[in-house]
C-alpha cells in the first residue's frame, strides 16, 4: 500500500459495521436452532453433545493458529472470502445428510400438540430409513402421559408427545449378534473396512455423518473473524487511527438480535414439510447461507492491511503470561470457563426445554432476541454500576445472575414463560463481560489489550463451551434436562460465594495505560498535573524542613 494514499476512516469503519451486523445476522439465524435441528434428526443428548464440544475444540486450536497463517502468508482476502463461501456450501450439505425416518406424526405446531390423538399402539413400530441389510432397527415410543410422569428409561423428563428412546434388551441382544458376525466378517476378510460400517445402526452412522460435517464447517469458519478484524485493526492502525476500531460496537448485537428473531419468525410461519420430505428447519440453513452470501460484496470492499513487523504469536504469549502472573486475572479467566460451561449448557438445551414446554421458533426467536437487545443495553447503566461496585463485584453480579437465568430455565411451565428471565442477560452477559473487559485493561501493556481480550474469549466460548457440550450431554441422559440446569445453576452460585473471598486474598495490580493518559481530556490533566505539583511541593518543603532541623540541632552541638 502507498504511503500517500488517503484512507476514508469514516467508510472504514461504516464498511466494518455493516459487515459485523451480517456476519452476526447470518450465525444467529441457524446457530441458536441448530442442537435443535440435530434432535430432531435422531441425535441422542450425548452425541449432540459430543458434536458440539468437537466443534468448540476445533474453534479453539485451528482459530488462532489459522489466523497466524493466513497473516503470514498474506493471504487475508482469499481466506476471507474462501471462509464465507465454504461456509455457506457446507451448512447446505449438512441437509443431505438424511435423518431417521419415523413413521410417527411429526407434531410441530402448537395446534399439532393440542389436537394430537394418542397412538392406537404403545409404543408404536417405527422403522428406519433404507440402509443396508444389517442396520439395527430402534424403537422409539411416544410417550402420552397425561401426568407428564417421566419413563424409567427415558432420556429426559417427557413431556406430552415426546419422542423418547428406549434400550431394550432385544436391541442389544442384535447389536450383540453384530458384534460377532463384524468380528467373524473381518477374520474372514480384513481388508474390507466398509463392512464395518455396514453393520453399523442407522443413529450412529447418523452420529458420524454429522460429526465430520460439522468439523469441515468448522475448520472453514473459524479464522473467519479474526482475520477481518486484524485486517482492520491493522489498516486503521497504519492510519494512526486504531483507537476508532477498538470493538466493532454494537452492530453485532443487532444483527444477531435481528436474525433470530426473523428467522424464527419465517419458520414459524411455514408447514411442517416446505417440499416432499424436506423439514421447515432447513429455512434456518438457508438463510444462513444467504446472508453470508450478501456479505460477500462488503468483504471485497473492506480495506485489509498486513503489517509484517507484528508477531501475532508473540502477543498471544504475552498476553498469557499477563494473565498468569496476576491473581485477579486468574481467578477472571478461572470464572470465564465457568461462565463459558454454563452458557454451552444454555446454548445447546435450551431450545429442548423450550420445545418440551410446546415452544415453536417464534418464542424461540423472539426469547434469544430480547436476550441479545438487553445485553447490548448494558453500557447506559456500566459506568454507574462499575463505580458503584468495581470491576470484581460487578464480576461476580454477571456470573450470579447467569446462575439464576438456569435456575429459572428449570421451572419453565409454558410457552412464553421464558421471556420475562432473559432481561436478566443484561447482567449475565453484559455485566460479565464488561468486567472482564476492565480487568483486562488493569493487566494490559501497550499492544496486548486485545490479545488479552481473545484469551478470555477463546476461554469462555471454545474450552468452556466444549467442556459444558460433553458434560451437558451426558448430564441430560442421565438426569434430564432440569436437574441439568438445578446443577449449572447451583455450581455458579457456589462459586460467586467464593469469589469475593478469594479476590480480597489476590492482591490487586495496577498497570499504566499510557493510551489512556493520552487520551485524556484537558481537564483531567491539569487536575493531574496540579494534584502532581502539590505533591512535589509538598515533599519539597518535608525534606526542606527536615535539613533545616538536622542543621539546627548540629548548631546547637
Amino acid at each position: 500500500m502507498k504511503k500517500n494514499k488517503q484512507i476514508n476512516i469514516k467508510q472504514t469503519l461504516g464498511l466494518a459495521r455493516a459487515f459485523h451486523f451480517l456476519y452476526s445476522c447470518g450465525k444467529s439465524c441457524l446457530f441458536p436452532f441448530l442442537t435443535l435441528y440435530f434432535r430432531q434428526l435422531g441425535l441422542t443428548p450425548e452425541m449432540t453433545g459430543i458434536v458440539m464440544g468437537t466443534k468448540h475444540l476445533i474453534s479453539l486450536v485451528w482459530r488462532p493458529l489459522g489466523t497466524l497463517l493466513v497473516k503470514m502468508y498474506n493471504k487475508r482476502r482469499v481466506v476471507l472470502h474462501g471462509s464465507l463461501v465454504c461456509s455457506a456450501m457446507v451448512a447446505l450439505v449438512v441437509l443431505l445428510v438424511p435423518p431417521i425416518d419415523l413413521q410417527v406424526h411429526n407434531t410441530c405446531n402448537e395446534s399439532d400438540l393440542i389436537s394430537a390423538s394418542p397412538p392406537t399402539e404403545w409404543p408404536p413400530k417405527v422403522t428406519m430409513a433404507p440402509f443396508p441389510q444389517s442396520t439395527v432397527n430402534f424403537s422409539l415410543a411416544v410417550v402420552t402421559n397425561s401426568d407428564n410422569q417421566t419413563t424409567a428409561n427415558s432420556t429426559a423428563e417427557p413431556k406430552n408427545n415426546t419422542l423418547v428412546f428406549f434400550n431394550s434388551t432385544s436391541v442389544r441382544k442384535k447389536r450383540s449378534q453384530i458384534k460377532l458376525n463384524t468380528e467373524k466378517n473381518d477374520k474372514e476378510n480384513p481388508q474390507d473396512f466398509l463392512s464395518s460400517l455396514k453393520m453399523m445402526d442407522v443413529q450412529h452412522q447418523l452420529f458420524f455423518l454429522i460429526l465430520i460435517t460439522v468439523s469441515l464447517w468448522e475448520l472453514v469458519a473459524a479464522p473467519l473473524e479474526w482475520t477481518a478484524d486484524d485486517g482492520l485493526y491493522d489498516y486503521l492502525d497504519f492510519a494512526d487511527a486504531s483507537d476508532h476500531y477498538s470493538s466493532p460496537g454494537s452492530s453485532p448485537i443487532i444483527g444477531a438480535a435481528i436474525g433470530v428473531a426473523a428467522s424464527g419468525l419465517l419458520v414459524s410461519q411455514l408447514n411442517c414439510f416446505i417440499v416432499g420430505r424436506i423439514s421447515r428447519s432447513a429455512v434456518h440453513f438457508i438463510c444462513y447461507a444467504g446472508v453470508f452470501t450478501l456479505a460477500l460484496p462488503i468483504a471485497a470492499f473492506l480495506p485489509l492491511y498486513l503489517n509484517k513487523q507484528r508477531g501475532m504469536a508473540n502477543k498471544l504469549i504475552k498476553a498469557m503470561q499477563l494473565v498468569h502472573g496476576c491473581r485477579r486475572a486468574t481467578l477472571c479467566a478461572f470464572t470465564a470457563i465457568l461462565v463459558g460451561v454454563a452458557r454451552s449448557t444454555v446454548d445447546n438445551f435450551l431450545l429442548w426445554e423450550m420445545q418440551d414446554h410446546h415452544s415453536n421458533e417464534l418464542h424461540m426467536g423472539f426469547s434469544l432476541s430480547l436476550a441479545s437487545l438487553s445485553q447490548g443495553a448494558f453500557p447506559l447503566v456500566a459506568i454507574r454500576l462499575t463505580r458503584l461496585l468495581g470491576s470484581g463485584r460487578l464480576l461476580t453480579l454477571g456470573a450470579a445472575a447467569l446462575g439464576l437465568q438456569c435456575l429459572y430455565y428449570s421451572f419453565l411451565w409454558g410457552s412464553w414463560a421464558v421471556l420475562p428471565i432473559q432481561i436478566l442477560s443484561s447482567f449475565s452477559c453484559g455485566a460479565f463481560w464488561w468486567a472482564v473487559k476492565a480487568q483486562s485493561d488493569d493487566i494490559a501493556t501497550p499492544g496486548t489489550e486485545r490479545s488479552i481480550g481473545r484469551i478470555y474469549n477463546a476461554l469462555s466460548f471454545d474450552l468452556g463451551g466444549a467442556l459444558g457440550s460433553f458434560a451437558g450431554g451426558f448430564a441430560v441422559r442421565w438426569f434430564g434436562l432440569v436437574w441439568l440446569f438445578r446443577g449449572v445453576a447451583a455450581a455458579l452460585i457456589l462459586w460467586c460465594a467464593c469469589l469475593p473471598l478469594l479476590q480480597w486474598k489476590a492482591p490487586h495490580q495496577y498497570r499504566i495505560n499510557y493510551s489512556r493518559l493520552l487520551a485524556a481530556d484537558g481537564s483531567e490533566a491539569s487536575d493531574s498535573e496540579s494534584e502532581q505539583e502539590r505533591d512535589w511541593l509538598d515533599k519539597a518543603l518535608e525534606d526542606d524542613s527536615c535539613i533545616n532541623n538536622t542543621n539546627a540541632r548540629g548548631l546547637k552541638h
